[in-house]
């Protein structure tokens, strides 16, 4: 079943793409929540024409996505949390903290759009996230989690 992407769904495509998926998971999830529609053959052409118009749109905000990306090559994070005397952190550190360190560094990026590698944080030290700022645009950054 081909269906046209109208949101970001992770694991399977981003917004504006067809993708092939199975039929159940198409009919019962994807449709039903708003996620897709069916990419008939009149909505591939209107699709097609869409994406046309928009490509020197989206050529700007692949611009900004790498600026960002630059940003956050050179940042230097720290993500406040509070630790026990071992350094075990009481809770673990999200994507929403990292979110807001981001925003308070002068780079804001939804929290959507982060990902932390070898989540969960539960300790004191460096850590790496990645943020995806554009289907083509992906940054590797690393954090710290320091002791509030």
């Amino acid at each position: 079943m081909e269906l046209i992407l109208k949101k970001n769904v992770d694991k399977l495509g981003f917004k504006d793409e067809v993708v092939t998926v199975r039929p159940g998971y198409g009919r019962n999830f994807l449709i039903p929540q708003g996620y897709a529609e069916l990419a008939t053959e009149s909505a591939k052409k209107a699709h097609a024409e869409m994406m046309k118009q928009r490509s020197h749109k989206d050529a700007k905000i692949k611009e900004e996505a790498q600026a960002i990306a630059t940003k956050l090559e050179g940042l230097s994070l720290k993500v406040a949390a509070k630790a026990g005397e071992n350094g075990k952190i009481f809770g673990s550190v999200t994507t929403v903290q990292l979110s807001d360190a981001l925003k308070a560094a002068g780079v804001e990026i939804e929290r959507k759009s982060l990902k932390i590698v070898n989540e969960p944080i539960r300790d004191l030290g460096t850590f790496e996230a990645i943020a995806i700022l554009h289907k083509d645009v992906k940054q590797n950054f690393k954090f710290e989690v320091v002791a509030d």
